[in-house]
Protein backbone atom coordinates (compact mmCIF):
# COMPACT_ATOMS: atom_id res chain seq x y z
CA UNK A 1 0.00 0.00 0.00
CA UNK A 2 2.02 3.01 1.34
CA UNK A 3 5.66 2.89 2.35
CA UNK A 4 5.11 5.45 5.03
CA UNK A 5 1.26 7.64 6.11
CA UNK A 6 0.03 6.30 9.27
CA UNK A 7 -0.34 2.52 9.57
CA UNK A 8 -2.67 1.42 12.05
CA UNK A 9 -1.61 -2.39 11.51
CA UNK A 10 1.34 -4.42 9.39
CA UNK A 11 1.38 -7.75 8.75
CA UNK A 12 4.33 -8.79 7.81
CA UNK A 13 5.32 -11.74 5.97
CA UNK A 14 3.60 -14.27 8.32
CA UNK A 15 3.32 -17.91 8.07
CA UNK A 16 0.98 -20.27 10.04
CA UNK A 17 0.84 -23.35 11.13
CA UNK A 18 -2.00 -25.63 12.41
CA UNK A 19 -1.57 -28.64 14.39
CA UNK A 20 2.68 -28.15 14.06
CA UNK A 21 2.13 -29.43 10.78
CA UNK A 22 -0.51 -28.08 8.29
CA UNK A 23 0.83 -24.67 6.83
CA UNK A 24 -2.44 -22.87 6.27
CA UNK A 25 -0.91 -19.44 5.55
CA UNK A 26 2.28 -18.47 3.68
CA UNK A 27 4.16 -15.03 3.67
CA UNK A 28 1.27 -12.95 4.18
CA UNK A 29 1.78 -9.08 4.13
CA UNK A 30 -0.82 -6.55 4.58
CA UNK A 31 -1.58 -3.05 6.01
CA UNK A 32 -4.55 -0.78 7.40
CA UNK A 33 -3.99 2.54 7.43
CA UNK A 34 -5.60 4.73 10.39
CA UNK A 35 -9.25 5.60 9.07
CA UNK A 36 -9.37 3.06 6.09
CA UNK A 37 -11.63 0.32 5.08
CA UNK A 38 -9.47 -2.68 3.79
CA UNK A 39 -10.87 -5.75 1.85
CA UNK A 40 -9.69 -8.96 2.87
CA UNK A 41 -10.96 -11.72 -0.12
CA UNK A 42 -11.14 -14.70 -1.66
CA UNK A 43 -12.95 -18.07 -1.87
CA UNK A 44 -13.82 -20.04 0.93
CA UNK A 45 -11.22 -21.70 2.63
CA UNK A 46 -8.70 -19.23 1.11
CA UNK A 47 -6.90 -18.42 4.38
CA UNK A 48 -9.02 -14.93 5.44
CA UNK A 49 -10.55 -16.11 8.95
CA UNK A 50 -7.17 -17.40 9.69
CA UNK A 51 -5.87 -13.92 8.82
CA UNK A 52 -7.66 -12.34 10.88
CA UNK A 53 -7.51 -14.47 14.42
CA UNK A 54 -3.72 -14.31 13.76
CA UNK A 55 -4.11 -10.82 14.00
CA UNK A 56 -6.06 -11.05 16.94
CA UNK A 57 -4.66 -13.55 18.91
CA UNK A 58 -7.54 -16.04 18.78
CA UNK A 59 -5.20 -18.74 17.25
CA UNK A 60 -4.12 -20.28 19.74
CA UNK A 61 -7.77 -21.39 20.90
CA UNK A 62 -7.98 -22.98 17.66
CA UNK A 63 -4.00 -25.45 17.75
CA UNK A 64 -2.60 -22.53 15.20
CA UNK A 65 0.55 -20.66 15.96
CA UNK A 66 2.49 -18.11 13.63
CA UNK A 67 5.53 -19.48 13.12
CA UNK A 68 7.26 -16.53 10.97
CA UNK A 69 6.74 -12.66 10.46
CA UNK A 70 5.32 -10.33 12.78
CA UNK A 71 2.47 -8.24 13.05
CA UNK A 72 2.51 -4.56 14.30
CA UNK A 73 -0.22 -2.66 15.49
CA UNK A 74 0.15 1.46 16.05
CA UNK A 75 3.89 0.54 16.06
CA UNK A 76 4.11 -1.99 18.36
CA UNK A 77 4.97 -5.48 17.93
CA UNK A 78 1.27 -7.59 19.21
CA UNK A 79 2.37 -11.15 18.38
CA UNK A 80 2.33 -12.13 21.88
CA UNK A 81 -0.30 -10.07 23.58
CA UNK A 82 -3.65 -11.99 24.63
CA UNK A 83 -6.89 -11.27 22.91
CA UNK A 84 -7.73 -9.17 25.95
CA UNK A 85 -4.75 -7.14 26.30
CA UNK A 86 -5.81 -6.54 22.20
CA UNK A 87 -9.24 -5.37 22.86
CA UNK A 88 -8.26 -2.95 25.62
CA UNK A 89 -5.65 -1.45 22.89
CA UNK A 90 -8.49 -1.26 20.63
CA UNK A 91 -8.12 -4.55 17.62
CA UNK A 92 -12.04 -6.04 18.16
CA UNK A 93 -12.96 -9.00 15.92
CA UNK A 94 -16.45 -9.94 14.60
CA UNK A 95 -16.59 -13.61 14.06
CA UNK A 96 -17.92 -15.33 11.22
CA UNK A 97 -21.28 -16.08 12.06
CA UNK A 98 -22.29 -13.81 14.39
CA UNK A 99 -22.04 -15.82 17.49
CA UNK A 100 -24.51 -13.73 19.65
CA UNK A 101 -25.24 -15.04 23.04
CA UNK A 102 -28.63 -16.46 22.23
CA UNK A 103 -30.06 -17.08 25.79
CA UNK A 104 -29.22 -13.19 26.63
CA UNK A 105 -31.38 -10.17 25.11
CA UNK A 106 -29.62 -7.58 22.81
CA UNK A 107 -28.86 -5.27 24.72
CA UNK A 108 -27.23 -7.25 27.32
CA UNK A 109 -25.53 -8.79 24.24
CA UNK A 110 -24.11 -4.73 23.69
CA UNK A 111 -22.93 -4.42 27.21
CA UNK A 112 -20.92 -7.20 27.30
CA UNK A 113 -18.65 -5.57 24.52
CA UNK A 114 -17.92 -2.97 27.03
CA UNK A 115 -16.54 -5.38 29.98
CA UNK A 116 -13.31 -3.99 29.24
CA UNK A 117 -13.95 -0.15 30.05
CA UNK A 118 -13.01 1.38 32.85
CA UNK A 119 -14.98 5.01 32.45
CA UNK A 120 -18.36 4.71 34.04
CA UNK A 121 -21.29 3.83 34.02
CA UNK A 122 -22.26 7.37 31.97
CA UNK A 123 -20.32 6.88 29.17
CA UNK A 124 -20.83 3.58 28.23
CA UNK A 125 -25.02 4.30 27.95
CA UNK A 126 -23.82 7.51 25.56
CA UNK A 127 -21.93 4.29 23.49
CA UNK A 128 -24.90 2.48 24.18
CA UNK A 129 -26.92 5.01 22.65
CA UNK A 130 -24.87 6.04 19.72
CA UNK A 131 -24.80 2.13 18.75
CA UNK A 132 -29.00 2.25 19.08
CA UNK A 133 -28.29 5.19 16.60
CA UNK A 134 -26.48 3.46 14.05
CA UNK A 135 -28.62 0.22 14.51
CA UNK A 136 -32.51 1.90 15.28
CA UNK A 137 -33.82 -1.79 14.27
CA UNK A 138 -32.29 -2.97 17.32
CA UNK A 139 -34.63 -0.33 19.57
CA UNK A 140 -37.03 -2.33 18.91
CA UNK A 141 -35.65 -5.46 19.71
CA UNK A 142 -33.76 -4.81 22.93
CA UNK A 143 -35.32 -6.50 25.35
CA UNK A 144 -35.89 -9.54 22.85
CA UNK A 145 -33.52 -13.15 23.22
CA UNK A 146 -30.46 -12.40 20.46
CA UNK A 147 -31.23 -16.27 19.51
CA UNK A 148 -34.60 -15.24 18.22
CA UNK A 149 -33.95 -12.02 16.12
CA UNK A 150 -32.95 -12.39 12.69
CA UNK A 151 -29.29 -13.34 11.07
CA UNK A 152 -29.37 -9.85 9.91
CA UNK A 153 -30.18 -8.53 13.44
CA UNK A 154 -27.75 -10.82 15.22
CA UNK A 155 -25.34 -8.70 12.83
CA UNK A 156 -26.11 -5.68 13.61
CA UNK A 157 -25.48 -7.23 17.51
CA UNK A 158 -22.22 -8.37 16.86
CA UNK A 159 -21.08 -5.11 15.32
CA UNK A 160 -22.42 -3.27 17.80
CA UNK A 161 -21.20 -5.28 20.92
CA UNK A 162 -17.49 -4.72 19.13
CA UNK A 163 -18.41 -0.64 19.06
CA UNK A 164 -19.43 -0.74 22.70
CA UNK A 165 -15.50 -1.77 23.29
CA UNK A 166 -14.80 1.33 21.69
CA UNK A 167 -12.91 0.46 18.93
CA UNK A 168 -9.76 1.53 17.23
CA UNK A 169 -9.99 -1.24 14.28
CA UNK A 170 -12.18 -3.95 13.91
CA UNK A 171 -11.55 -7.30 12.23
CA UNK A 172 -14.84 -7.96 9.93
CA UNK A 173 -15.61 -11.41 8.99
CA UNK A 174 -17.72 -12.39 6.41
CA UNK A 175 -20.38 -10.04 7.39
CA UNK A 176 -22.52 -10.83 4.30
CA UNK A 177 -22.48 -14.46 4.63
CA UNK A 178 -26.03 -15.58 4.84
CA UNK A 179 -27.72 -12.25 4.45
CA UNK A 180 -30.44 -10.82 1.90
CA UNK A 181 -28.66 -8.68 -0.88
CA UNK A 182 -30.51 -5.47 0.50
CA UNK A 183 -29.20 -6.74 5.09
CA UNK A 184 -25.70 -6.97 2.70
CA UNK A 185 -25.92 -3.22 1.65
CA UNK A 186 -27.60 -2.01 4.79
CA UNK A 187 -24.75 -3.16 6.94
CA UNK A 188 -22.32 -1.78 4.93
CA UNK A 189 -23.41 1.75 4.49
CA UNK A 190 -23.42 1.45 8.10
CA UNK A 191 -19.60 -0.01 8.00
CA UNK A 192 -18.85 3.15 6.24
CA UNK A 193 -20.72 5.61 8.43
CA UNK A 194 -18.42 4.22 11.10
CA UNK A 195 -15.63 4.60 9.83
CA UNK A 196 -16.47 8.19 8.28
CA UNK A 197 -18.40 9.76 11.16
CA UNK A 198 -16.70 7.51 14.11
CA UNK A 199 -13.28 6.95 12.79
CA UNK A 200 -12.67 3.16 13.30
CA UNK A 201 -10.94 1.46 10.95
CA UNK A 202 -12.11 -1.78 9.21
CA UNK A 203 -10.20 -4.68 8.19
CA UNK A 204 -13.19 -6.44 6.25
CA UNK A 205 -13.02 -10.49 5.26
CA UNK A 206 -14.95 -11.20 2.42
CA UNK A 207 -16.56 -13.89 -0.37
CA UNK A 208 -18.70 -11.10 -1.96
CA UNK A 209 -16.02 -8.91 -3.62
CA UNK A 210 -18.41 -6.67 -5.58
CA UNK A 211 -19.99 -5.25 -2.14
CA UNK A 212 -16.68 -5.30 -0.66
CA UNK A 213 -14.15 -3.31 -3.15
CA UNK A 214 -17.45 -0.25 -3.09
CA UNK A 215 -16.70 0.50 0.20
CA UNK A 216 -13.50 -0.43 0.95
CA UNK A 217 -10.31 1.88 -0.33
CA UNK A 218 -7.56 -1.05 -0.48
CA UNK A 219 -8.02 -4.58 -1.04
CA UNK A 220 -5.90 -7.57 -0.82
CA UNK A 221 -6.83 -11.24 -2.78
CA UNK A 222 -5.71 -14.19 -1.06
CA UNK A 223 -5.75 -17.78 -2.71
CA UNK A 224 -4.81 -20.81 -0.85
CA UNK A 225 -3.10 -18.81 1.95
CA UNK A 226 -1.16 -16.51 -0.35
CA UNK A 227 -2.05 -12.73 -1.59
CA UNK A 228 -1.90 -12.94 -5.32
CA UNK A 229 -3.15 -9.78 -5.92
CA UNK A 230 -3.43 -6.32 -3.97
CA UNK A 231 -4.45 -2.73 -4.94
CA UNK A 232 -6.45 -0.06 -5.00
CA UNK A 233 -10.28 -1.10 -4.48
CA UNK A 234 -11.54 0.86 -7.84
CA UNK A 235 -8.37 -0.97 -10.05
CA UNK A 236 -9.37 -4.52 -8.52
CA UNK A 237 -13.05 -3.98 -9.52
CA UNK A 238 -11.69 -3.24 -12.80
CA UNK A 239 -9.31 -6.05 -13.16
CA UNK A 240 -10.35 -7.91 -15.78
CA UNK A 241 -9.04 -11.48 -13.97
CA UNK A 242 -10.71 -10.37 -10.48
CA UNK A 243 -14.03 -10.01 -13.10
CA UNK A 244 -13.73 -13.45 -14.15
CA UNK A 245 -12.61 -15.28 -10.94
CA UNK A 246 -14.28 -12.86 -8.09
CA UNK A 247 -17.03 -11.34 -9.76
CA UNK A 248 -18.16 -13.61 -12.25
CA UNK A 249 -18.49 -11.44 -15.11
CA UNK A 250 -16.50 -12.79 -17.61
CA UNK A 251 -16.43 -16.30 -19.31
CA UNK A 252 -13.94 -19.25 -20.09
CA UNK A 253 -12.67 -21.80 -18.04
CA UNK A 254 -12.57 -20.96 -14.15
CA UNK A 255 -8.34 -21.76 -13.43
CA UNK A 256 -6.40 -20.78 -10.46
CA UNK A 257 -5.47 -17.15 -10.13
CA UNK A 258 -1.86 -18.60 -9.95
CA UNK A 259 -2.42 -19.21 -14.07
CA UNK A 260 -3.56 -15.81 -15.04
CA UNK A 261 -1.39 -13.02 -16.83
CA UNK A 262 -1.18 -10.04 -14.08
CA UNK A 263 -0.54 -12.67 -11.67
CA UNK A 264 2.41 -11.73 -9.15
CA UNK A 265 3.65 -12.63 -5.92
CA UNK A 266 4.07 -9.65 -3.56
CA UNK A 267 7.76 -9.53 -2.49
CA UNK A 268 7.48 -6.33 -0.30
CA UNK A 269 8.81 -6.93 3.26
CA UNK A 270 10.54 -10.68 2.31
CA UNK A 271 14.33 -10.47 4.04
Amino acid sequence: MSEDGNMLLSVKNIEVVYDHVILVLKGVSLEVPEGGIVALLGANGAGKSTTLKSISNLLRAERGDVTKGTIEYMGEQVDSLTPNALVSKGVIQVMEGRHCFEHLTVEENLLTGSYTRKDGRAAVQKDLDMVYSYFPRLVDRQASLAGYISGGEQQMVAIGRALMAKPKLILLDEPSMGLAPQLVEEIFEIVHRLNKDEGVSFLLAEQNTSVALRYASYGYILENGRIVMDGDADKLASNEDVKEFYLGVAGGERKSFRDVKHYRRRKRWLA
